[in-house]
Parts: structure tokens; C-alpha cells; sequence
């Protein structure tokens, strides 16, 4: 069977490697196609299973043309997203609602305000109708090109909720050449975070129940078309042991080996969040002022998330007893150093992220303090309440500083009584009292829904594999489909028409727009400015020098007029010479005569 799986780019295909590699050794081809290259070094992981199963290939695959029925897709499905999170489950989740409204045409979010006074019904025939006119612009044919170029059996995408990805026009080719598609959910939050599913796949892979359930109300994916396969992404972590030792990890780390270390996890922020470096170091600090002896000096290990390194340089964590290390697990020695963080540590803190599921599968207890500065990246979130509720919780959550560090010293005391009991400074491993499997019921129901002794990724092959029995139906025409056309078109024209600026443009482009004719204007003012500045500066010159000539003129007038002057005199003078010389010889010959 031939597989073309699309990715937004390599490293979203970290997360179903384990599927890729059962899927190869079985004997099927995959063919993975991104739409851009990244700096995470998910393109190194692609080699390396393309070189180890040679029928897995690699390539870029094209894009929708950047013209104009790009830009009105874009506005189009923006909206619909700002419309989705005016259900009620968006408004305790603020941030979201908030972000989407910043990059949402103004006219959409005018819309949303009128959507929640009405209600439901509205929303619903709204995007309707927003839906079959996006349904209505042309397709790129280069996207159908490439895909029968591929000849595949199926399509699997990951995530094609990405804004501003193509992967909605390759879902769309694919159903219209009757090519049974999959989506594969690339993390627990992204159902409930990110864009919309705008056409349904023949099968949507998830974890859970609640990703299910997010599937078919949030998404209004139909049930018979959901696979709740369990995270076949966190597969690796059950039944692993660390490369290492303890004494041997913290000495190649940089920390003591006793007593045992805390790790923070770091997080993928919401743009405009405080910076998290700053926050750790704040973290640290009240460790090491606290009147707890046992936080004044347990070691910390700080792990970064790979997009947000940056924020790290020039934070100096020496002399406080904290290291900073750690990279993005895409290979086998980096998985093994972030296991073995994991394994080693007596208990995680961190503020939201999927290294806290890790956490919980390892058995640590798993920390988080939600304080102003950071709390729009958690309760202003869907899927953090998810670490709160599913399976009785996974967090130990705290509202201060104060209560944060009482609760992390409990799991620290904890730690320090299972070493004593089992005499071993090597492995705070340990089963938790109370649960048989020794991790928490949270895992049994968010990560391995199917049983705590079910891996995720042998389901997910065999529904895979399922897929070439599919036959999906040619997609319907719309009703009225010369109207949805004709309405695209009319938003087309609109791109470059200033009447429609305040309607089609979202809040932050009005902003940058703004700031750019602003900029403009200082600009074209500075150049005025400049341009007076010349003109006066010339004008003086040229005054200058006509005042210059004119006093050449007049002193070479006033020259003339004294050499005439005194050419004058002495004409006169040698005339006056001659005559007194005639006089006196006149006087001469008279006086001889």
C-alpha cells in the first residue's frame, strides 16, 4: 500500500515515528511531504528512517499560489475559527478566544459580538454560509497535480489545523479523487486550540475519549469516523529504562548526586507571554530564600523547550545550585537524555505542557503554580483543565508561591522516605501506594484509554492499514453554488479596496497598517523635510552668490568708474602740463621779442 503522509513540517512526524516504523516493517511505502523546512532537526530523524527503511521517502510538496484567492481563504477561514470559539466552552478559555479575535477580520469579530447575543442558531447558519463560500474558491491546480503525481492509496495529514497550511487543499484533492484520508492528531491540545477541521477526513486518529468528544462537538466530526487509538506517541516512555545510573546522569549534567533533583519543564508559550526564563529564575530564587532547608538546597534541572532557547541567553544559573540542559527528543540519544531527566528526578514543575503526561507515565509527581503573570497559558485554556479533571487529575496545582513551595516539599519528603525504605539513592522509581500499575489513573484514561497494557501504535497501524478498504463518496456540490461563487469573487475584489480596510483586515493588521502609513508618513515628512531643507539651503546659495555677483559687479563698476576717474585726471593733469607749458613759451618769445 502506498502512504502519502503530509506534514507541516519534519518534525511533526516526530511524534508518529513509532506508527511510520510499523507501518514500514510491514512492508507498506510512505512518502512524507512537508511544506517548509524548520530549525528543530526533524529533517535528521526523516534521514535516519529513510535510511533505515528504504521505503520510506522525503520530499516538499507545493503550495497553494500566494494571489489573491490565497488571501481571501485566509480571511475566510480565520473567521470561522472566531466563530467556532464563540461556543460556550470557549469562554472560560479566554487566551484562546483572545488570540483568535486579534488575527480575525474585524468584520468576523462584529459578527462574533452579534453571534453571542443571539445564540447558537446563529453561529451555526453563519458559518454555514462562510463555509460554502470558502468551499466555492477555485482550487490550486498544482495541488492535484502533485497528489496524482504520487499515485497514493491513502492520505494521512498531521495536523491540518495549522492556519495558513495547504493541507486543507490536499484533504480536498484527495476526496475528490476518492483517496480515503486520515487526520492524525498531533498533541493533546490541539483539537481544542488550534484552527478548525473544515472538511472531515474519512478517519480522524485520536488519544481519548475527551479528544473524542472535543472531535464531534468542538469539530462536528461524526463518531463512526473517530479511532481512539491512545498516544501513540508516548509508547517509548512505558516499560523504559534510563541509559543510565543516577550518580552517572547528574555528573554528566553538572549537579550533585544527593540528594535528588527537581526538574522544570520548560513550555510553548502564547506569543506575548512573559518571558518563561525570567520566570524560572524567579522560581529558583524562592526555592533558595525559602525556610524549608530541604528547598534552600535540592538541585535543579531546567529543561528548555526547543522553540524558545533564545530566551536563555545571558540567564547565569551558576551558584545556585541549577543547570540548564537538554534538547529536542528526536533521536535516540536526546529521547535518552530526556527519559532519563525524567526517571531521575523526585518531581517535575513547569507551567503547561505535554512533558507533564511524560512526567505522570515515569510516576513523578507532576507540580504547577498558577500565578497572574502565567495564568492565560493555563486556566485561559481548554486542555490544561484536561491535566485538572481526567482521571481524577494529574497536577499538584498551587495559587502562590507560598502554597507551591509547601506542596513541592511534600513530594521532596515523599522522595526522600521512598529512598530510605527501599535503600537504594539510585532510583526514586517507585510504584505509588494505592495504584497496582504504578502510575495514575489520569494515564490510564488520557494516554492508553484502551488499557494500561495496550500500546497505542499497533492500533494505530492496524486502522491504518483498515483505510484501503474504504471507498469514500465524491464530494457534493453545494446548493446555490453560483451565488457562493459569485460572493467569493466580490470578497477577491476587495483585497486592495481602502473603502473595505476596517472589514476585511483583522485588528493587528488595521495595527500594523497604521504603524506603516504612520511610518510612511514620518518618512515622506523627513523627506519633505529634507527636501525644504535642500531648497532653503539652495536658495541661500543661490542668494548668496547673486548677492556676491552683484558686489563684483559693483565693485568692478566702482573699478571702471575710478580708472575713468583717474584717467580723467590725468588728462586733465598732462593737459594742464601742455597748456602751462604753452603759456610759458608763449611768455618766453614775448619777453625775447
Amino acid at each position: 500500500m502506498k502512504i502519502l503522509f503530509f506534514g507541516r513540517h519534519y518534525t511533526y512526524f516526530r511524534n508518529f515515528e513509532s506508527v511510520l516504523r510499523g507501518l514500514a516493517a510491514r512492508g507498506h511505502s510512505i512518502h512524507l511531504a512537508v511544506e517548509r523546512d524548520e530549525p528543530f532537526g526533524g529533517l535528521n530523524m526523516v534521514e535516519a528512517l529513510a535510511a533505515e527503511f528504504p521505503s520510506i521517502t522525503y520530499g516538499e510538496a507545493p503550495g497553494r499560489a500566494d494571489d489573491e484567492w490565497s488571501w481571501v481563504l485566509n480571511r475566510l477561514r480565520l473567521g470561522l475559527d472566531y466563530l467556532r470559539y464563540q461556543q460556550p466552552v470557549f469562554d472560560t478559555a479566554y487566551t484562546l478566544r483572545e488570540r483568535a479575535r486579534g488575527r480575525t477580520p474585524v468584520g468576523f469579530v462584529e459578527l462574533g459580538r452579534w453571534i453571542r447575543r443571539a445564540g447558537g442558531w446563529s453561529r451555526r447558519a453563519a458559518s454555514a454560509a462562510v463555509r460554502n463560500i470558502e468551499r466555492a474558491v477555485p482550487e490550486d491546480p498544482r495541488i492535484r497535480k502533485y497528489l496524482e503525481s504520487q499515485h497514493p492509496d491513502i492520505v494521512l495529514l498531521t495536523p491540518l489545523i495549522d492556519l495558513g497550511s495547504s493541507q486543507i487543499e490536499y484533504l480536498r484533492a484527495a476526496r475528490a479523487l476518492r483517496i480515503p484520508t486520515g487526520l492524525c492528531v498531533w498533541s493533546w491540545d490541539h483539537l481544542s486550540s488550534k484552527a478548525l477541521i473544515r472538511d472531515t477526513p474519512d478517519r480522524v486518529f485520536v488519544w481519548n475519549p475527551t479528544q473524542k468528544q472535543e472531535a464531534m462537538t468542538l469539530h462536528g466530526v461524526p463518531a463512526d469516523r473517530i479511532v481512539v487509538t491512545g498516544a501513540q506517541c508516548f509508547d517509548q516512555w512505558f516499560d523504559r529504562q534510563p541509559s543510565r545510573d543516577h550518580e552517572t546522569f547528574c555528573e554528566q549534567v553538572g549537579l550533585p548526586t544527593s540528594p535528588p533533583f527537581v526538574l522544570w519543564v520548560c513550555s510553548a508559550l502564547f506569543q506575548g507571554s512573559p518571558v518563561e526564563a525570567q520566570f524560572v529564575l524567579k522560581w529558583i530564587h524562592a526555592l533558595r530564600s525559602s525556610a524549608r532547608e530541604r528547598l534552600r538546597n535540592v538541585p535543579i534541572l531546567v529543561r528548555p523547550h526547543p522553540s524558545r532557547l533564545a530566551e536563555w541567553e545571558g540567564i547565569d544559573l551558576s551558584g545556585l545550585n541549577a543547570v540548564l540542559w537538554g534538547g529536542n527528543p528526536i533521536d535516540a540519544q536526546s529521547r535518552a537524555d530526556y527519559f532519563d531527566s525524567l526517571y531521575h528526578s523526585a518531581a517535575v514543575a513547569g507551567i503547561n505542557t505535554s512533558a507533564f503526561i511524560e512526567a505522570g507515565i515515569v510516576g513523578r509527581p507532576v507540580h504547577t503554580i498558577i500565578v497572574p503573570e502565567m495564568e492565560s497559558n493555563q486556566t485561559g485554556t481548554v486542555h490544561f483543565n484536561y491535566l485538572l479533571n481526567a482521571g481524577g487529575g494529574l497536577l499538584e496545582v498551587a495559587r502562590s508561591f507560598d502554597e507551591h513551595l509547601a506542596k513541592l516539599d511534600a513530594s521532596l519528603a515523599e522522595a526522600d522516605l521512598k529512598v530510605r525504605r527501599y535503600g537504594d539513592s539510585n532510583d526514586v522509581h517507585v510504584r505509588r501506594e494505592g495504584d497496582s500499575n504504578g502510575v495514575r489513573p489520569f494515564v490510564r484514561e488520557f494516554v492508553r484509554p484502551n488499557g494500561m497494557t495496550v500500546a497505542a501504535t499497533p492500533l494505530f497501524v492496524e486502522s491504518v492499514e483498515s483505510m484501503a478498504t474504504l471507498k469514500p463518496a465524491a464530494p457534493r456540490a453545494a446548493a446555490f453554488a453560483s451565488l457562493w461563487r459569485s460572493l467569493a469573487e466580490r470578497a477577491a475584489r476587495t483585497r486592495d479596496d481602502e473603502r473595505y480596510e476596517g472589514w476585511v483586515l483583522s485588528e493587528r493588521e488595521l495595527g500594523s497598517l497604521q504603524k506603516m502609513r504612520e511610518a510612511r508618513q514620518r518618512k515622506a515628512e523627513v523627506r519633505r523635510n529634507e527636501r525644504d531643507a535642500r531648497r532653503e539651503e539652495y536658495e541661500k546659495t543661490r542668494a548668496s552668490e547673486r548677492e556676491a555677483k552683484l558686489r563684483a559687479r559693483e565693485e568692478q563698476r566702482a573699478l571702471k568708474a575710478r580708472e575713468r576717474a583717474e584717467k580723467e585726471a590725468e588728462k586733465a593733469r598732462r593737459l594742464a602740463e601742455k597748456r602751462a607749458r604753452v603759456d610759458a613759451e608763449r611768455a618766453a618769445r614775448q619777453r625775447v621779442g
